[in-house]
């Protein structure tokens, strides 16, 4: 017996298998990454940056003053690039608060910074203080500082070694104890310990 196509029923019951079968595969190749996708905001990145100098970032501080990276050296450094109206800037947040506040209580602390992109300087004020984050709070009027290190959207954080190296680039929101993870490596790379 056959159909209007000429396929007998046998040929079509032998190949179906095969056909739902694949289609189960491309069902659950789509389902993996669309869960990789989605199993956190964390993206360590790579970038030309790494591995060589800082670019040079002089600019203002928010509360006052003058910011000069290179001024900076001989310091683990964190620059978090943010914007008081980002979603994922306010959820990291909490975590920077913690994570500065740890810093504060330990040999060779990491100082955080934040650089401010395309933000209101009273916005900014007001975002601290409601939520925390004693650190300076850096200008990028003009977006040079995020176009000089790639920036591709906030946030985006920045982690240079005490030579001014750039030595991790991070894309998206931090997660509970990945920062800790994170700069605990590179110390000891670092120190030549790994």
């Amino acid at each position: 017996m056959t159909e209007s196509t000429g396929v007998s029923v046998r040929e079509s019951r032998r190949v179906a298998p095969y056909v739902a079968g694949a289609v189960g595969v491309v069902i659950a190749m789509f389902l993996v990454i669309l869960v990789l996708a989605n199993s956190g905001d964390v993206n360590v990145a790579r970038s030309p940056l790494l591995g060589k100098p800082a670019p040079e970032v002089n600019s203002t501080i928010i509360d006052g003053g003058d910011f000069n990276l290179e001024r900076r050296k001989g310091s683990w450094l964190l620059l978090n690039f943010f914007n008081s109206t980002c979603v994922p800037c306010i959820q990291e947040h909490p975590l920077l608060v913690d994570f500065a506040a740890a810093q504060k209580t330990i040999d060779d602390p990491v100082e955080v910074y934040t650089i401010v992109n395309d933000d209101n300087d009273n916005a900014v004020r007001a975002f601290f203080r409601a939520n925390g984050g004693d650190w300076p709070k850096i200008r990028d009027d003009d977006g040079a500082i995020s176009v000089a290190f790639g920036v591709s959207k906030v946030p985006e954080s920045w982690i240079i070694d005490p030579n001014g190296f750039v030595r991790l680039r991070i894309l998206g929101s931090v997660t509970e104890g990945f920062l800790e993870e994170q700069v605990d490596l590179l110390k000891r790379q670092f120190a030549g310990i790994e």
